[in-house]
Formats: C-alpha cells, sequence, structure tokens
C-alpha cells in the first residue's frame, strides 16, 4: 500500500511556555524524553525517522521487529523512542543508555538491542490505511490512533483520564501515551512524572490539525537553580572565543564531579570571558593551558574541540530542568556568576531531585 505523504516528514513540534495552558481548549500529555520518531509502514518495509529527517531504523532492530507483528500496512504515527531501566516498582527512562544506541557498528546494535531494548511511546497518527489525517483535528487523530491499540488488542481505548493514567494499551515494543484527562490531572502529572524521567507536559489544542514542523503545540518543562563550579572551557569552533563554559559540583567525598556545561553567549560575550577568565587558566610548565580531561567511554570520539583547564574558583548560578545521576540532562542557562560564593559550597546535594515514581505507571496496564 502506498503512503499518502512524502517521507522523512518533520514532527509537528512544540513551543516553550512558564507554565501549563489553563484555556480548557487544551488537552495536556506527558513529555517524554527519548528519541522523536516518525514510525511508516509501507508493505513490508518499516522506517523509523528520526528529528531532522535521520533515519534511525537500523539502530533499533528489535523495534522494527516487534513493529512488523501488529502495525497495518498504510501507517504513519508519531512517537518517541524511550528505553527505561531500573528494578520493577522503580523505573525510569535511561537517556544515557538510549542515546548509547546511536553506534556506527552492527555487532554494537546487535548486543545493546538485547541489553537495553527499546519501546516507542506513539501519541498521534499521520495516516492510517493509505490515509492522510494531517487535516483532522487533533481529536479525531487521536481516536484513529487509539483505533490502532484497540483492534489488535480486542477492544477499549487508550488511557483518555485520570482514571485511566496507568493504563494505557500496549503492543510489544510499543505504548498508547496517556491524555491527562484535565488542568488538575496535568498539574499534577507535571509534579509525579518527573520521578520516572520524563520532563514535563505538552499541551495540544483539542482543534488542531498536524502541521509538519510547525510549533503549533505547547510544551511545560521543569526548571530550577543551582550553583555550580566552573571548571573549564572548550574553545569556540570559530577558532576563538569560549564556546561553552564546563561545570562541576562536589559530592559528599569532596570529588569534584563534571556536571555539564553552559553554551548560549553571544559573540561579544564569547570574547570578554576569555579574557575575564584567563587568571584562573591552568598552565603546564611551557606555560601552555592544560586541556580539560573529560571522561570518556571506549566507544566514544575523540573531542575534536580545544579545551582549557581553569582552577575551581569560580561559582555560576544556573537553570536546568532535570539533573539525571551527577549530569544536567540538557544544557543549562547563565544566570549570573557568583563571586561571593566559595566554590567548595557547589555540591550535588544542592540539587533538589524529583521524588521516584515508577515510570511503569504511565506505560502500562
Amino acid at each position: 500500500m502506498s503512503l499518502p505523504l512524502e517521507l522523512p516528514i518533520d514532527p509537528m513540534l512544540a513551543s516553550a511556555v512558564d507554565q501549563i495552558p489553563t484555556d480548557p481548549r487544551f488537552v495536556h500529555e506527558p513529555k517524554w524524553d527519548g528519541f522523536r520518531c516518525i514510525v511508516s509502514r509501507d508493505g513490508e518495509v518499516i522506517a523509523l525517522d528520526g528529528r531532522g529527517k535521520k533515519s534511525l531504523t537500523r539502530y533499533f532492530p528489535e523495534v522494527v521487529d516487534a513493529l512488523s507483528d501488529w502495525l497495518p500496512d498504510g501507517a504513519i504515527l508519531d512517537g518517541e523512542l524511550i528505553v527505561r531501566a531500573g528494578e520493577p516498582g522503580s523505573q525510569r527512562l535511561d537517556w544515557d543508555a538510549l542515546s548509547a544506541r546511536i553506534h556506527p557498528a552492527a555487532s554494537r546494535i546487535a548486543l545493546l538491542s538485547e541489553q537495553t531494548p527499546a519501546e516507542l511511546v506513539f501519541f498521534d497518527a499521520l495516516a492510517l490505511d493509505g490515509r492522510n489525517l494531517t487535516a483532522l483535528v487533533w481529536e479525531q487523530r487521536r481516536e484513529q490512533l487509539e483505533s490502532v491499540f484497540s483492534t489488535a488488542r480486542g477492544g477499549g481505548h487508550g488511557a483518555t483520564g485520570p482514571a485511566d493514567l496507568a493504563s494505557a494499551r500496549a503492543h510489544p515494543g510499543a505504548h498508547l501515551s496517556a491524555v491527562l484527562g484535565d488542568l488538575d490531572e496535568a498539574i499534577r502529572a507535571f509534579e509525579s512524572f518527573e520521578g520516572a524521567g520524563l520532563d514535563g507536559i505538552v499541551s495540544k489544542p483539542r482543534d488542531s490539525v498536524y502541521q509538519p514542523g510547525k510549533r503549533g503545540w505547547k510544551k511545560t518543562k521543569h526548571s530550577r537553580t543551582a550553583e555550580a563550579v566552573v571548571i573549564g572551557y572548550r574553545v569556540h569552533k570559530r577558532g576563538h572565543g569560549v564556546g561553552s563554559l564546563l561545570l562541576g559540583m562536589y559530592d559528599a567525598s569532596g570529588t569534584l564531579l563534571p556536571v555539564g556545561g553552559i553554551g548560549a553567549f553571544s559573540s561579544a560575550m564569547r570574547d570578554q570571558l576569555v579574557e575575564e577568565l584567563e587568571p584562573l587558566v591552568v598552565r603546564d610548565a611551557s606555560g601552555e593551558p592544560v586541556p580539560v580531561v573529560r571522561p570518556r567511554s571506549r566507544f566514544s570520539k575523540p573531542d575534536p574541540v580545544a579545551s582549557v583547564t581553569l582552577r575551581p574558583e569560580l561559582v555560576a548560578e544556573v537553570a536546568f530542568d532535570q539533573l539525571q545521576g551527577v549530569r544536567f540532562r540538557h544544557a543549562v542557562t547563565l544566570l549570573r556568576f557568583r563571586p561571593d560564593r566559595d566554590a567548595r559550597s557547589c555540591l550535588l546535594d544542592q540539587v533538589e531531585r524529583a521524588p521516584s515514581y515508577d515510570l511503569a505507571r504511565v506505560l502500562t496496564d
């Protein structure tokens, strides 16, 4: 069956807002922290396409195998690839394990597909039975998406309200994303789901059509502040100026651990920072700046970007959305430098962590 849309296609996106929209015309869903994925089936060919139209198919053979058992021909669905980790009863999304799945070696891909299998969470339908659904409003597309799950599972719709939050129906290797019943439910989910590794709420107008590549939805993400030590910087790709500041925090034993970086600066500030940080530059016996020693796995590529180690004295106050393990999940935003703060006070313990929440309660029956 031929597909009604030309692939690959850019997924519909969301613009950031400070709070969950209160307008009752919005419906709310969990914001999954994984790889966005447009899934299609044309005859026996199943394709997984990510953001930027990057093909993800070869990296997730176990997902393709699972989809082959139930995904109908002529379907194009929108969702998120995820990997979950942890013991039953305390599972959460594992971004590091998911990222490691993008590997050039076929043998490594095969091994990881068994060790850290990925799953799909679907939340939209762009086509079914070869019919283009993008001109339908969200509520109609949701009904079509639920029909894919209810048909093969033997009846019943997926999670569409507060009582159904933990009962989104699943196929092998795939889940139907929950829809939160009302604003109060969305607010409660925003507070509790973070403990399972989800990073916010996506709000969608019930009467909106699907617009590929357009930011027609709203996303509300967690945001917090912390203080971290500036331990170095990477040189900008143009060859001079600060490309990104590298941050660290101390653990309970007093070890300074890398936790992430800040990369959003104006051109003028990039050059200004080089001058301001010069007194903190660590140099070797010949007077050359010492590069930052960054932990890497045996599978990572050498970092081609020049870096400079700084004495751990300057404290930066930053805004962030989530700390996973000992790393900021995304790039953080510089709020201000804090010359009044002692670098040794920048402890990992200062960071507020979300209470644990079992991912299985969001995903399965």
